[in-house]
């Protein structure tokens, strides 16, 4: 029965592997293209982002399932093995935050955002999560490790083991460390900041009129609302994805047993999230929305796309001949 749960769970982490590959990979090729989406702050972590999720496919996927006691490495080998799956949730976290302070500043400070926040600021900004990430992560390379493992191996003269998560991982710092105070606070900021924001958003439409300069602001921040709603939207999935994960963690940590099939379900549902994000984009997010069906009608359909000063879209065969 266990052979037939891990078979389940290794099917199941394929086919959520390659929904984020392919899923991320397009949209990052879909904002890259075009050049007025790429040029936008808040583009530009929607790809920092993508790529994250695009590495947990590519990634983490295979190290979460190879990790799980099916090959077998140094013990620094295997210490490596698991900071790469913990660094891209910090990636993801941390481009989250990134999305959040951008649209905070975007409703507070709408007539000096385009100074203050510039194209070296986002992508500067993009590099910094990644960098945090990257040493948070490796944090166990520098001397957070199981030494209790490491001692036993030395005792008995063996240079290898056989590559589990925790085997190498302390708890402490899955729990303390990770979730704790790298997760958990920047999440409840997020929701705070979001807060804020849907705040201030009612405020200035509450207050706006129907004429002149109102009516633009009124429409600015109409656009700024629905495109909040959907990030507050890939916030929420994110959370909902991994705290089952992190409370399975911390009942684990505080002697509660906790099925291993438990513990399958919580890994799968993290991962499923970066398979999710790209159908949210794809479904919430006007300009992504329109990107995907130009390149749809482009490169696959082989048609011309246009989008008409109303909104609306005018596609025609490529095949015509003209005269």
């Amino acid at each position: 029965m266990a052979k037939h749960i891990e078979v389940l769970y290794t099917v199941l982490e394929v086919l959520i592997a390659v929904a984020c590959c392919l899923g991320n990979l397009l949209v990052i090729w879909t904002v890259w293209t075009c050049g007025a989406m790429r040029r936008q702050p808040t583009f530009c972590f929607i790809i920092s982002l993508a790529v994250a999720d695009f590495l947990v496919g590519a990634v983490a996927v295979p190290m979460a399932v190879l990790v799980d006691g099916r090959v077998r490495t140094s013990f620094f080998g295997c210490v490596t093995l698991c900071s790469v799956v913990v660094i891209l949730p910090l990636a993801s976290i941390h481009s989250l935050m990134a999305i959040a302070l951008d649209r905070f500043l975007r409703v507070y400070i709408p007539h000096r955002y385009k100074g203050v926040v510039t194209q070296f600021h986002s992508w500067s900004i993009v590099g910094v999560c990644w960098f945090s990430a990257g040493i948070l992560g490796f944090i166990p390379m520098f001397g957070w490790y199981r030494h209790d493992t490491l001692e036993y191996m030395e005792a008995s003269n063996s240079t290898t083991i056989t590559c589990t998560f925790l085997a190498v991982i302390p708890m402490p710092y899955i729990v303390n460390f990770i979730f704790l105070t790298c997760l958990l606070p920047p999440m409840l900021l997020m929701m705070v900041l979001y807060f804020y924001i849907f705040r201030r958003i009612h405020q200035q439409l509450r207050g706006h009129g129907l004429g002149g300069s109102e009516s633009r602001s009124r429409s600015y921040y109409q656009k700024e609302r629905k495109l909040t709603r959907s990030l507050a939207v890939i916030l929420a999935l994110f959370a909902v994805s991994w705290l089952p994960l992190h409370f399975m963690n911390i009942t684990s940590f505080y002697g509660t047993l906790v099925p291993h099939q438990a513990f399958y379900v919580g890994i799968l549902l993290s991962h499923a999230n970066s398979a999710v994000n790209p159908v949210v984009y794809a479904w919430k997010i006007r300009k992504i929305k329109s990107a995907f069906k130009m390149l749809w009608s482009r490169y696959l359909l082989c048609m011309e796309y246009q989008e008409t000063p109303g909104g609306s879209q005018v596609t025609t065969s490529t095949s015509t001949t003209r005269n």
